[in-house]
């Protein structure tokens, strides 16, 4: 499918930075190149009430974020949108005769091991239409939750231990340089809330370097209302952005803007 001429795999080659072109190739930064994408309201709103899905994307920008998987190692999401969404993580919408071999490899930030092990993203590894996902825990794990562990791995899941904070949430910088050490050279986060949220404030800390190499989203035509969830709920004015403007398209019905932090 094309936009305005161009096409999405062109107009994502545009945005997205290439590994051996990035200073993260230097050996001072071993993480992967990071992409943070996510479709708001006009609103900001990400969800709806208590973190319900919303289907915000028109069907250009969803294609959009279907090519957008298949250029990066792996993707990842908090265990909020695990059990709300549900999702499969890969890229289906795309046309069969169209869609790339690859599979980017589903990643679950996930300190206390809450994941189903009859979710769709181990339903689809068991059938051979996914990989294998990683699941991240606190890498000092509440002994009592050694079932949950056994239970997640029988259903296939690889669960890798990551430092958390004393807030209960993964250190980023450490999650990435686990990553990168397993093979993961991009990485595509989409959310939700907390994840969006930990990813712009950890890279507000990490200046004058960052840990986001390009920020893409999505925003969509409606309102949602007080009752939906934002992203930027607990971000102080320092930890903000000023953002280098990268492009702005618009798909279909929606506007998807590209900046560099």
């Amino acid at each position: 499918m094309s936009t305005g001429g161009e096409s999405v795999k062109e107009f994502l080659s545009s945005v997205l930075p290439v590994p051996g072109n990035s200073r993260v190739e230097d050996e001072r930064f071993q993480r992967p190149l990071v992409t943070l994408t996510f479709a708001q309201s006009l609103d900001g709103k990400i969800a709806g009430k208590g973190g319900k899905q919303l289907i915000l994307s028109g069907r250009e920008s969803m294609l959009m974020t279907h090519w957008m998987r298949t250029k990066h190692d792996a993707i990842l999401v908090g265990i909020g949108t695990a059990l709300n969404d549900d999702p499969q993580l890969n890229s289906r919408h795309i046309p069969e005769h169209e869609r790339p071999s690859h599979l980017p490899r589903p990643v679950i930030l996930d300190a206390s091991l809450r994941l189903r092990s009859d979710c769709k993203l181990l339903r689809n590894y068991q059938e051979g239409k996914g990989r294998r996902p990683w699941v991240i825990c606190d890498a000092n794990l509440n002994p009592d939750y050694a079932g949950r562990k056994s239970t997640l791995e029988n259903a296939g899941a690889r669960v890798i231990g990551v430092k958390r904070t004393s807030l209960g949430f993964i250190v980023i910088p450490d999650l990435l340089k686990a990553l990168y050490t397993y093979g993961v050279k991009t990485l595509m986060v989409e959310g939700g809330a907390a994840v969006i949220g930990s990813f712009l404030a950890e890279s507000a800390r990490a200046k004058p370097s960052t840990i986001i190499d390009t920020l893409i989203i999505t925003i969509a035509p409606t309102l949602v209302g007080d009752e939906g969830v934002g992203y930027g709920k607990g971000l102080s004015t320092e930890q903000t952005h000023s953002l280098k403007h990268i492009r702005t398209k618009i798909m279909g019905q929606d506007v998807v803007i590209v900046g560099a932090l």
